[in-house]
C-alpha cells in the first residue's frame, strides 16, 4: 500500500459511521503496524490514561509548602506532585509553546525495579517489557513536544536498555530531522558488569524543534578554552576574560627601523628589542608601533616587569585576552562542542545529596553541573525549564544555582509522583533547604539561594461529562492553573474599590499585570461598570465562566479596549480535547446538560449582586 492509499484509507476510517471510538482506534492501529520503517509495538493500556477518559486533571496548591522570597522580582518555580501524564496535560493548557528546555531522566527499564507500570514493577521476564515502556514514554513525549517553544530543546538521559528504541520513538515524535546529537556522558571512571565490560557511560538524546537554532547553540562552545594557557586574570576579567602573556619583541626577517625604538622602563632607563640598551640593527623589533605601545601601556595591555634574562634587566610583555583582541575589540574565541561529556561524575550527585541531607536520601540523582551544562546552552536567561521525571529535584537546584551565578531569571517546573514520599521528603525538602539554607555534613552553614519562590501543587480531578455541575466545578477549581498560566499569584481583596468574593470573582494584580476571574456570569454587569471607571495601563486578562465559547463578549462592549476575554471552561476543554484519550461513549441525561443552575446554586447566589453574602476572598 502506498502512502496515498494509506492516507485515503485513514480518512475513510475517520469518517465512517457506526464505529465506536475503540473500533476506530483499533483499525487505525492495524494500519500503523504495517508501516515499513520505525517502531511497531503492541500498545499496552495504562491505568492513568484510562482514568483521563473519565476525569479531567486540575491543580490545587498546597499553601503550607509555599516559599516566598522577600525579593519581589524572584522567579516562581513550580513543583507538581502527581502522575506526570496528568501534569503534562495540565501544562499543555498553561504552557503550550512556552518551554525553552526540557530535561528528563526517565526510568531506564533495566528490570531491576526501576520502572512501574500500572502499579507493578516491570521485570526482565515480562514479555511486554519494551512495549509497556514505549507506550509509557510515547504518551508523555507527544505532549512534551507541544510544550516546547519554537526553538525549544529536549535532553533525555537513557542507557543501553532502551537507547535504541528511544531514538526511533523520538524520531517519530519530534522528527528525525530535528535530532541534534546523542551525547555520551562518562558518568564514572570504572566498573564491570556481568560480561566483564566496564560500563562507564550513559547517553543524552538531544532534539530541537528548530534545527538551525540548535546549530547556533552547539556549533561553538564559548566556554571552552585552554585553562592552563589562559591562567591569569586582572581587574578587566569581566569584560576581557582571562589572559596569557607573550613577549612584545621578536626577531624577524621583515625588519623595520620604525619598530626598533626605545620604551621607557619604570626606573627611567630605555628598553630596546632583544634586551638591548641602545639602538642596534640586529634584526629584532617590537611587534607593535610606538603609538600602539603607548595605548597598550595606558590601557594596561602591556606590562614591563624585571627580569634576569635581559641585559637591560626588563621584559616587555603584552596580554592576550580571551574575549578581546589586542586593540580592545570584542571577539568570539570558541571551539566546537564534542559529543563526549567528561569530568562530571555520578559520584558528584551522591555528594550533592549527602551534603544537603547528611545521608543518602536518594539514589540515581544526576549531578548539578551536568544539568547546568544543558540549561546554560540556551542563551535565554529568562527561559522556562521543565523536568517531568524530577526525582530528587536536581533540575530546580541547577536552575537556581545558575541564576545566582549569572543573574538570570529562569523558571523551573518539576513534576514527580509521591511514591515512598519522594516528592514531599526529597524533591521538595532538598530545594527548600537550598532556598532557605542548611547545615552541611561538616557542620558548616550553607547560605540559601533566597531570591526564589517555590509553589507546591497536587493534581486533582473533575468529571469529564459536560454537565453544568462539572463545568462550574472545573472553572472554580481552575484558578491555580490560571495563576500558573499567567505567572500571576498576588491576589487582592478588592477590585476597583469593591470587595472580592470567592465563588463570584477573584482579582490578581502584582503591579505589572492584572487578572480577573469571574465564576458567576450574573456579576458581569456590575464588574463591567467598575472596569469602565478604572484607569488601567494595559488590558486586564478576564477569565469568565460561560457555557459556550462566547465569553459574554457583548456584555463587555463598553470596555472592550480594557479587557482581554477568555471563556471558561471551553478554553480548557479545547486543550484537553487535543491531547487526552477520547472519552468512552456515555449517555448524558438531559438535565445534566441544562444551562439553568440548580436550586442550591440559586440559593448561593441570592444577594451576591450586592456582594455582601459570600465569604471574602
Amino acid at each position: 500500500m502506498n502512502s496515498n492509499d494509506r492516507a485515503n484509507l485513514i480518512k475513510r476510517i475517520n469518517t465512517l459511521e457506526g464505529l465506536t471510538d475503540k473500533e476506530r482506534s483499533d483499525l487505525l492501529g492495524l494500519l500503523r503496524e504495517n508501516k515499513t520503517y520505525g517502531l511497531v509495538w503492541e500498545d499496552k493500556p495504562e491505568d492513568v490514561e484510562e482514568r483521563l477518559r473519565e476525569e479531567l486533571p486540575i491543580l490545587t496548591e498546597v499553601p503550607e509548602r509555599v516559599i516566598i522570597s522577600e525579593d519581589n522580582d524572584a522567579p516562581n518555580h513550580i513543583l507538581i506532585e502527581g502522575d506526570n501524564l496528568e501534569a503534562l496535560a495540565i501544562l499543555a493548557y498553561t504552557h503550550e509553546g512556552k518551554i525553552d528546555v526540557i530535561y528528563i531522566d526517565p526510568p531506564y527499564n533495566t528490570g531491576n525495579k526501576d520502572f512501574i507500570y500500572n502499579d507493578s514493577y516491570v521485570d526482565k521476564e515480562d514479555s511486554y517489557r519494551h512495549s509497556k515502556w514505549l507506550s509509557f514514554m510515547s504518551r508523555r513525549l507527544k505532549i512534551a513536544k507541544k510544550l516546547l517553544s519554537d526553538r525549544g530543546v529536549i535532553f533525555i538521559s537513557i542507557d543501553d536498555n532502551e537507547q535504541a528504541q528511544l531514538k526511533l520513538l523520538c524520531d517519530e515524535i519530534f522528527g528525525a530531522d530535528r535530532f541534534i546529537t546523542n551525547l555520551i556522558w562518562q558518568k564514572k571512571t570504572g566498573a564491570a558488569d556481568a560480561n566483564g565490560i566496564a560500563i562507564i557511560t550513559e547517553y543524552i538524546l538531544v532534539y530541537c524543534l528548530d534545527p538551525q537554532n540548535a546549530k547556533n547553540i552547539f556549533s561553538y562552545n564559548k566556554n571552552a578554552f585552554d585553562i592552563k594557557r589562559y591562567r591569569y586574570t586582572d581587574e578587566f576579567e569581566k569584560i576581557r576574560g582571562p589572559f596569557y602573556y607573550d613577549s612584545l619583541d621578536r626577531g624577524s626577517i621583515q625588519y623595520s627601523d620604525g619598530l626598533n625604538y626605545g620604551i621607557e622602563a619604570p626606573d627611567g632607563s630605555m628598553i630596546f628589542p632583544n634586551g638591548r640598551l641602545s639602538f642596534v640593527n640586529d634584526g629584532w623589533t617590537w611587534k607593535w608601533s610606538k603609538e600602539k605601545v603607548e595605548w597598550g601601556i595606558k590601557n594596561k595591555f602591556i606590562e614591563i616587569v624585571p627580569t634576569n634574562k635581559k641585559k637591560n634587566g626588563w621584559a616587555v610583555k603584552y596580554k592576550i585576552y580571551l574575549n578581546v583582541d589586542n586593540e580592545g575589540n570584542a571577539i568570539e574565541k570558541s571551539v566546537p562542542y564534542k559529543n563526549l561529556i567528561s569530568g562530571i561524575l555520578n559520584a558528584d550527585a551522591a555528594n550533592d545529596i549527602k551534603t544537603i541531607f547528611n545521608s543518602k536520601a536518594f539514589s540515581y540523582a544526576k549531578p548539578i553541573e551536568l544539568i547546568k551544562l544543558f540549561i546554560n546552552l540556551i542563551a535565554n536567561k529568562k527561559g522556562i525549564i521543565l523536568d517531568f521525571f524530577a526525582g530528587s529535584g536536581t533540575t530546580l537546584h541547577a536552575t537556581m544555582q545558575l541564576n545566582a551565578e549569572d543573574g538570570g531569571h529562569r523558571q523551573c517546573i518539576l513534576v514527580t509522583n509521591n511514591e515512598n514520599n519522594i516528592c514531599e521528603e526529597v524533591t521538595y525538602e532538598r530545594n527548600r533547604r537550598v532556598i532557605q539554607g542548611y547545615t552541611n555534613a561538616k557542620g558548616e552553614e550553607v547560605a540559601g539561594l533566597t531570591k526564589n519562590n517555590l509553589r507546591y501543587y497536587r493534581t486533582g480531578f473533575v468529571g469529564r461529562n459536560r454537565s453544568m455541575q462539572n463545568m462550574r466545578k472545573l472553572v472554580n477549581l481552575a484558578t491555580d492553573m490560571l495563576c500558573i498560566k499567567e505567572d500571576l499569584y498576588t491576589e487582592q481583596n478588592t477590585f476597583g474599590g469593591q470587595k472580592t468574593y470567592k465563588g463570584i470573582f477573584r482579582y490578581f494584580d502584582d503591579g505589572k499585570k492584572q487578572m480577573l476571574v469571574i465564576y458567576r456570569e450574573e456579576a458581569i454587569d456590575e464588574l463591567v461598570d467598575i472596569i469602565y471607571d478604572m484607569d488601567i495601563p494595559q488590558p486586564i486578562k478576564v477569565y469568565v465562566f460561560s457555557p459556550s465559547e462566547d465569553p459574554w463578549e457583548g456584555s463587555f462592549d463598553d470596555v472592550s479596549d480594557k479587557v482581554e476575554l477568555c471563556a471558561l471552561p471551553q478554553a480548557i476543554y479545547n486543550t484537553y480535547r487535543r491531547i487526552l484519550p477520547k472519552k468512552k461513549d456515555a449517555i448524558i441525561a438531559p438535565e445534566d446538560d441544562a444551562l439553568a443552575t440548580t436550586q442550591k446554586d440559586k440559593d448561593l447566589f441570592d444577594g451576591m449582586l450586592n456582594f455582601t453574602d459570600e465569604e471574602e476572598a
